[in-house]
Order: structure tokens, then sequence, then C-alpha cells
């Protein structure tokens, strides 16, 4: 019998980002102008967030752009680039990947360490959610419709089950849905929760 929540140390996967109201997370071209607003006081929740974690995952075209855009890497995070094409020199905290997802994702999750940022894009994320391999759902809604873009998952036929963990709001519009993966036979929220003191 598999209890309702597992509790463990081990380190979550977590996806987080923002979204538009019609559920794509960049334009077809890659643009996020349409994320551009005022941000609130307690910047929707990231500051907190961004504590609990010391990796990120991202695939090759949202580093290319994430770079593009002159983001920083490796000052307190761990980069981790999935690529098939990876260039000749990494910069500083950057690793580039290629390894099958479930033997990455055991590998990580066995050594200690914070929680793990899936960044983006859609295909990373999709291959993590198809791999079983994601634990929580934390996406902030922007009450604006895109009409087209990259959407959350790259499309293929999958169903993935979700429980409902905590909803917030803000006073501009967004609302940020926090899910958790869930076990379709049993039922059971198959997110690893971490308990108090882990580090």
């Amino acid at each position: 019998m598999v209890s309702k929540q597992s509790f463990t140390n081990k380190r979550r996967i977590i996806v987080s980002l923002a979204v538009s109201a019609d559920g794509f997370i960049a334009r077809s071209d890659g643009a996020i102008d349409w994320l551009d607003r005022p941000w609130p006081k307690d910047n929707y929740g990231m500051d907190g967030f961004m504590a609990s974690l010391d990796t990120v995952l991202l695939g090759g075209r949202t580093y290319r752009e994430a770079a593009g855009r002159g983001g920083g890497f490796g000052k307190t995070m761990k980069y981790y680039v999935f690529t098939r094409h990876p260039p000749a020199n990494a910069p500083k905290g950057v690793e580039f990947v290629n390894e099958p997802v479930k033997a990455f994702a055991a590998r990580l999750r066995g050594q200690p360490g914070k929680d793990i940022w899936i960044m983006g894009g859609g295909g990373l994320i999709a291959s993590f959610t198809d791999a079983n391999e994601v634990d929580d759902f934390i996406l902030s809604v922007i009450p604006t419709f895109i009409g087209e873009g990259v959407p959350l998952l790259a499309p293929a036929r999958r169903t993935v089950p979700l429980t409902l963990q905590s909803v917030k709001h803000w006073e501009d519009g967004v609302v940020q849905l926090h899910y958790r993966r869930t076990d379709p036979e049993s039922g059971a929220v198959v997110g690893s929760v971490r308990t108090s003191g882990s580090e």
C-alpha cells in the first residue's frame, strides 16, 4: 500500500516557469516580451524559490537565448545544458551534457545539494516529464494571450496526472499554481518532499 504522500530527503526536480494564459512559455521565435511588466515587492516568490536551489537545467536553445540576453552563469548555481552540439569551451559553472534523462536524474538526485530547477525549454521539460523525473510544476500564469508560441511541454501523446498543492495570486492578475506529479495507478503524490532540517 502506497501512502498518499512520500517524504524523503531526495533533491526535488522542479519545473517553475511563467506561462501565458493560453499555455505558452515563449513566442515561436523565443521572444518573451509579454513578460515585461512591473514586478510586485515579493518578486512573485522568486527570491525564496531561488534560495532553495543550487542547480539549473536548460535546453540548448534556452541556454543560447539566455546567454544572448547577457545572462550570468556559474555565480551561485551549477548549470547543466542538454545539447547534442556543445560548444568547444564552456563558461565557468556550466556543463554541457548529452546523457539519458533517467541516468542523469539518478546521478544528480544521488548527490548532496539543494533542489534542481528545470528552467526550460519545452523539449527538455517534456523529456524529464515523460521519464517521470519531474516532481513539481510551479506555473505562474500571466494574464496575457499570445496566440502561438512554444508550449510548456513539447507535443506528444501523454497523460500526466497532477495534484494541486497551492494557489497564490497577485493584484496584477498573475496566478501561481503549484502541482505535484501523481502516480496514475495508486493516486499517490510521487514528488519527493524535503523533511525539515534536510540540506
